[in-house]
């Protein structure tokens, strides 16, 4: 069996050990890659691997104890049959169950005869599937003599017996043979998840490329909608054409910039993907049962690491390139010129206004709203610099306007604030680009100057007035014994802190100075407990 090569220096695998990305390196080349971070510092040294790139975090002890690849290593011989580990020419028919190694007939015969190996118990393999998947034994690296045959379920690891009886005495294992069904199941759950990721990144890979091609084909029929446009103008036109020609240009390599970069990187995604998915079929296929104990862990990581990277579903880029003659471009050589490249044009029918202060408001106090640009498709300009006036004068004293404040906030929103120095109703207009806004004229209700509260915020006149009989609420209530004032929980009780002086039970609310119109009758009611 031809042994497997490196697939970083095609060199023969020396000692092959298996990077966090699944990419498998001999041990000449992982001596050769540079480790990333500060040795010393808490955090764990990282190296770049050479065939993907990818940035893979160490185990604590380093490029060492990285576990081997033991699909690289040929273990499982998917390539044909075992050789004969003696003489390594004839191909094993037989192994020694004592010290693991895989014989030849003649070198079979040879074993027994031996002074050393004549004890050792030889078993025949019974078929060639046998033979392409004999083994030799793992060993325990704290005890070498003992074979690795259990499995800790607590510490997800394989154990030798000795092991078992010490540091892992008290938690439950398993026969390795019985515990990797249930981790094989559980990263062919892994990979049929990764396999539909896969899909889904394949079918975005193609709405990418075909939203490529469009805003290429929207580039070129907007080029000739242009070059039509420039051809009744002369030397300044004709400048003014090619001016827009290579800001079309730039608007087009801008997108496709932004397109090639959601593609490379759903790609680089695709191949991590792509390549997790082949080494853990391959693993599940051909690897033994402990080869899958002992590098699941990784595998798991990895494939769990790449089905939980996010990613756009949607391609980021569209085809909305607009040229719009109408639109003012400013001089070009002495001339006013029209014509402009858009991608997005405000509609004022789209716009909107939002606020809670679009109905009412208070004299003297500073009050706003604030004006949703959209364009002709509803969605938000994202910009700002829209010609935006506002108007607010009251409805019945003609000369009394107020001077509003628009501020625009550069993302296609404009907050508008004003402070009315006279009650009553106002009638507000809004436009943009001269045209009323969607809402627009409202009317706002002003009223008179917020009057505060005289009382105090509380919920028992008895407690907060210190015990005083004559103490009186707004609520009307009194208790037992003669005094005037509410107790905690009567009927006629808000059921909540409320104002003595009016009985409102917003803390933040405008005093109402006039006491309900029932309170003869609630001044009836009587506390029913304290």
């Amino acid at each position: 069996m031809a042994a497997s090569r490196c697939p970083a220096c095609a060199e023969p695998c020396v000692e092959p050990r298996l990077l966090p990305c699944l990419h498998s390196l001999c041990a000449p080349c992982l001596r050769r890659l540079g480790t990333l971070g500060e040795p010393g510092r808490a955090a764990a040294l990282s190296v770049l691997c050479p065939l993907c790139d990818a940035e893979v975090a160490l185990p604590s002890g380093g490029l060492g104890q990285l576990i081997p690849d033991y699909t690289a290593l040929g273990r499982g011989g998917a390539a044909g049959a075992a050789g004969c580990d003696l003489c390594a020419d004839g191909a094993a028919a037989r192994r020694c169950q004592t010290c693991g190694a895989r014989l030849c007939l003649f070198c079979c015969q040879a074993h027994r005869r031996q002074k050393k190996t004549a004890s050792h118990v030889v078993m025949e393999l019974e078929s060639t599937r046998d033979c392409s998947q004999a083994e030799k034994p793992f060993f325990c690296p704290s005890h070498p003599s003992e074979e690795l045959w259990l499995f800790c379920e607590q510490c997800d690891q394989p154990v030798c017996q000795d092991c078992v009886a010490q540091r892992h005495q008290q938690h439950p294992y398993d026969f390795t043979s019985n515990a990797v069904h249930r981790h094989r199941d559980s990263l062919q759950k892994l990979l049929r998840s990764t396999q539909q990721r896969m899909s889904t990144l394949e079918d975005v890979l193609s709405q990418t490329d075909d939203v490529g091609s469009a805003i290429s084909a929207r580039a070129e029929a907007v080029a000739a909608e242009i070059s039509l446009f420039a051809r009744g103008y002369v030397k300044a036109i004709e400048e003014h054409r090619d001016r827009l020609l290579k800001q079309l240009e730039d608007l087009k390599v801008q997108k496709e910039n932004l397109l090639h970069l959601q593609k490379a990187q759903l790609q680089q995604l695709l191949l991590d993907m792509r390549t997790g998915v082949e080494f853990t079929e391959r693993l599940l296929t051909s690897g033994s049962d402990l080869g899958i104990l002992v590098t699941k862990g990784v595998v798991a990581n990895r494939l769990a690491k790449l089905n939980s990277t996010a990613y756009s579903t949607h391609p980021r880029e569209d085809d909305s390139i607009q040229f719009s003659p109408q639109e003012r471009a400013g001089q070009c050589q002495g001339y006013e010129v029209f014509g402009a490249i858009i991608c997005k044009t405000v509609d004022p029918a789209k716009c909107t206004l939002h606020g809670e202060d679009l109905c009412s408001a208070h004299q003297n106090e500073l009050t706003g709203f604030t004006l949703l640009c959209n364009d002709t498709m509803g969605e938000q300009m994202g910009r700002g610099g829209e010609a935006v006036m506002v108007t607010i004068t009251h409805k019945d004293k003609k000369d009394c306007a107020v001077k509003p404040t628009v501020c625009d906030n550069g993302d296609g929103t404009y907050h508008i604030s004003y402070s009315p120095e006279e009650p009553g109703l106002y009638a507000v207009c809004v436009y943009v680009k001269g045209q009323h806004v969607q809402g627009s004229p409202f009317i706002v209700m002003v009223k008179s100057k917020f009057r505060k509260h005289q009382g105090m915020f509380h919920c028992c006149t008895f407690c907060s007035s210190g015990g005083k009989k004559a103490a009186r609420c707004a609520c009307g209530g009194t208790m037992p014994g003669g005094y005037q004032g509410c107790g905690h929980g009567h009927k006629g009780h808000p059921g909540c802190p409320h104002w003595s002086c009016c009985g409102q039970v917003k803390m933040s609310s405008e005093c109402l100075t006039a006491l309900p119109s029932d309170r003869s009758q609630r001044s009836l009611l009587r506390t029913v407990e304290l």
